[in-house]
């Protein structure tokens, strides 16, 4: 903690509004120079720093409706930030957003078309991006929050990056967290770097996801949310980013489970992955203060995940396989020095000279 910042147990925040709570993380001393960054829901801080954005540039008004597709993490933040600032929510569903989530939506005040059960993610998805261009077309007020192509989610991110430097000490950071749609990740380490920090950024990718050119490998029991994706999303930057790790659904749950078992903290698996690659990275350097996202908590896993902890792997016996290119890399878990280096073919869209795609709508998820 740098010096002059002061925490006193007898003191505590009255916030004006929920979305103040949960968009503070809690940070935790994992293991010597890994420190936790655990949320409730990060997502708070995009779509916090979106609407607040879209209201101040005058492309949003209270009372208009704000829509977009969701697997549900960041269906909700945006129901909380149009409840806060008197906006309509209207949310396109996943198959796989469960009651608990569709209640919350219902009783912020959130309208939800959620889609029929599909055969594959690719077929969720399509059927999602298909209805949003309906309701757009039915409805030109509304406005699409584009989650993953709109810069305007990477701007709360700078809020937290404030927090951030006025709470580690001062000296080189390497952050360590899923990729996903590129705000968190990206947002934090630019506004980092821009402040004088020296940062290095390492992302996590499930294999199967295009954003980092592994869509070639399957991982049938994969359920990471808001990890990769199986189309290009405009919000990663990939010349953010000094190292990636890729690592199976197994890896993912061991660093979940080890979180868990070692320092009593629940956590979602893109956040035990994030965990598992963040131990191996800081025993490689040691003396430098490395910052693991946690992006959710592991509630949403509990079933298909938590419930199976006897099958976790051990953490202490995991090591990653490290590449040299795209070339070599392989199941369960590859490292490679991204250095900063631009889009694979694959993830680059049309006005990058990609391939066409189709337009972006949820992260990987069940």
């Amino acid at each position: 903690m740098r010096s002059g910042a002061r925490q006193s147990a007898a003191t505590a925040t009255v916030h004006e509004h929920i979305t103040d709570a949960v968009k503070t993380p809690d940070l935790i001393r994992l293991d010597g120079e890994v420190v936790l960054a655990r949320f409730e829901t990060m997502k708070v801080y995009a779509a916090l720093g979106a609407v607040r954005s879209l209201l101040r540039r005058g492309r949003v008004v209270p009372g208009q409706t704000l829509v977009d597709s969701s697997s549900g993490i960041y269906a909700v933040a945006l129901a909380m930030a149009c409840h806060r600032y008197g906006l309509r929510c209207h949310i396109v569903a996943s198959t796989t957003v469960d009651a608990t989530m569709l209640a919350q939506l219902e009783i912020l005040g959130a309208t939800v078309d959620q889609m029929p059960p599909s055969q594959s993610l690719r077929l969720d998805q399509e059927l999602r991006v298909r209805h949003v261009r309906q309701l757009l077309a039915e409805r030109p007020d509304f406005h699409w929050m584009r989650q993953y192509h709109d810069a305007v989610h990477h701007e709360g991110y700078r809020e937290f990056a404030e927090l951030l430097d006025a709470s580690l000490p001062e000296g080189p950071l390497t952050v360590v967290g899923a990729v996903g749609t590129g705000a968190s990740t990206g947002g934090l380490a630019r506004a980092l770097r821009e402040s004088g920090r020296a940062v290095r950024l390492v992302g996590i990718q499930p294999f199967g996801s295009v954003t980092f050119a592994s869509e070639q490998f399957s991982d049938p029991e994969a359920i990471i949310a808001g990890i990769g994706s199986s189309i290009p999303f405009g919000n990663v930057h990939h010349e953010l980013y000094d190292t990636v790790h890729w690592l199976d659904f197994r890896h993912a749950m061991a660093g979940a489970v080890g979180l868990l078992r070692r320092h009593a903290v629940f956590a979602g698996l893109s956040t035990g992955a994030a965990h598992l690659a963040a131990s191996w990275e800081a025993a490689r350097d040691p003396g430098r203060l490395h910052l693991v996202l946690g992006a959710d908590t592991g509630h949403r896993y509990a079933e298909r995940v938590f419930t199976r902890h006897a099958e976790a792997l051990d953490p202490a016996g995991l090591r990653p396989r490290p590449i040299a290119s795209l070339d070599a890399l392989r199941p369960p878990w590859s490292v490679m020095e991204w250095g900063r280096r631009g889009a694979p073919e694959a993830a680059r869209l049309p006005e990058q000279g990609g391939a066409p795609a189709p337009v972006p709508t949820v992260e990987m998820q069940p």
